[in-house]
């Protein structure tokens, strides 16, 4: 009897873990519809959870939310990578909006317990373009982005030295050259050379093989060692 009670323990703890990684789709609440997976808190319910919000590239763009889950964080995350904080991936039907963004932010901040002074941004191709965006025009906000296969505006080179911001890029990427995420590291070193910005050159890298960055510790433990400072 004492067997089947243990086994039946260990069954609804299973159920539970499963249940804490289910993926939500929410739509019709904010100008993108988005999916979040929450974060898996081994019960610290009570701890504020950073978020982290993946920007999908061109070829995810449309009305199937599904397909936002073919490459990327959540990808990452069905592969075994473990990512801790909130998970946040919008998508958008071409382009990236920040306002958009940033309003998934604050309903996020709003509806979940998540951390305001860890929000985080990361995208890859036209998502590294709209991570750029993001943080460039909402620096308060966030507190660092990495950008994969991307490049950004010069408009926002002074607002995007307030970031900590991580480049990466392939040498072999036919799709966006190298070049576009020099030219944006170099227009915010040009404000402050001091800007905490770099680029990791990933030799012989092409636009697609970048896309191993998700399914490593790296980014996320480099983006958690930032925090916004709270402002009373």
């Amino acid at each position: 009897m004492r067997k089947i009670h243990l086994s039946l323990c260990v069954f609804f703890l299973f159920l539970m873990k499963i249940n804490a990684q289910e993926i939500e789709a929410i739509k019709g609440e904010t100008a993108y519809p988005f999916l979040l997976k929450e974060a898996d808190t081994d019960g610290e319910a009570s701890e504020k959870q950073p978020v982290f919000v993946f920007l999908h590239g061109r070829s995810l763009s449309g009305t199937n939310l599904d397909r936002v889950k073919r490459y990327g964080v959540l990808y990452a995350i069905n592969k075994g990578q473990d990512v801790p904080g909130i998970i946040v991936a919008p998508q958008s039907r071409g382009g990236w909006d920040p306002d958009k963004v940033i309003e998934i932010v604050d309903y996020v901040i709003a509806h979940y317990n998540a951390d305001p002074d860890r929000i985080y941004v990361c995208g890859m191709s036209m998502g590294g373009y709209g991570t750029m965006d993001v943080a460039g025009k909402y620096p308060e906000r966030i507190a660092a982005a990495v950008a994969i296969c991307g490049g950004g505006s010069s408009q926002y080179a002074s607002n995007l030295t307030q970031v900590p911001i991580w480049l990466h890029h392939g040498t072999a990427d036919r799709a966006v050259p190298i070049s576009e995420s020099r030219k944006i590291m170099k227009a915010i070193k040009k404000v402050d050379p001091e800007a905490d910005v770099s680029l990791n050159v990933i030799k012989g890298g092409t636009h697609g093989s970048v896309e191993r960055l998700f399914h490593d510790d790296a980014i996320y433990d480099w983006m958690l060692k930032f925090k916004k400072k709270h402002k009373s």
